[in-house]
């Protein structure tokens, strides 16, 4: 399996990019958002996975890992092929994709084009406990991010460090998606009642 390219990229067309590795060119099939961060001429590093047909060969290319491994787990499910699991990416972030599949939102999924109401449903049932599994890069960055953020803003408010910090780890820890709004209203109505 060829699971990563890097070299330079020789053409960028509307659904893939023909990236040149050791005098042969590698046709990769991406998402337009993976397609408009490569520039001709300049050196690209993608996470790759090929599917093998019986009549084809085809690579499908990535910006990251992550999405790389979404959209081999989206294949895992009845009746979705690589070219809706593309296009599940192209329509969602892989963290999009993640939150939409764990809180069962068909709103959200069925904004992809050929996933219909049982289709979401379907995609919902199979991969809600799986993509709990996937390692997320962005997660602890936000987290840490939301948490510095509070923190700062209740030192800003005049309460001790020590509290400020044990109550914004508190309220992480109870619900680590939360917004930076939300975790400084718990945070406030925790340090309001001491």
């Amino acid at each position: 399996m060829i699971s990563s390219l890097r070299g330079q990229v020789q053409h960028v067309g509307l659904d893939h990019a023909v990236v040149e590795v050791g005098g042969v060119g590698f046709a990769v099939q991406a998402t337009p958002t993976t397609l408009a961060s490569l520039r001709r001429g300049e050196e690209a590093q993608l996470a790759t996975t090929l599917v093998v047909r019986e009549d084809s060969l085809t690579l499908f290319g990535f910006a990251d890992a992550e999405a790389r491994e979404l959209f081999t787990l989206l294949q895992t499910v009845s009746g979705i092929g690589p070219r809706i699991a593309l296009a599940t990416l192209a329509v969602l972030e892989p963290d999009k994709l993640r939150h939409a599949l764990a809180e069962g939102n068909i709103t959200v999924l069925t904004q992809v084009p050929g996933i219909g109401k049982k289709g979401a449903e379907r995609l919902i049932i199979e991969l809600r406990d799986k993509v709990g599994q996937l390692p997320s890069a962005a997660a602890p960055a936000q987290h840490s991010q939301t948490r510095d953020h509070v923190v700062e803003a209740l030192l800003g408010l005049g309460f001790p460090a020590k509290a400020a910090e044990s109550t914004v780890d508190a309220v992480l820890a109870d619900n680590p998606d939360q917004s930076t709004a939300a975790v400084l209203r718990r945070a406030l109505s925790t340090l309001g009642r001491k």
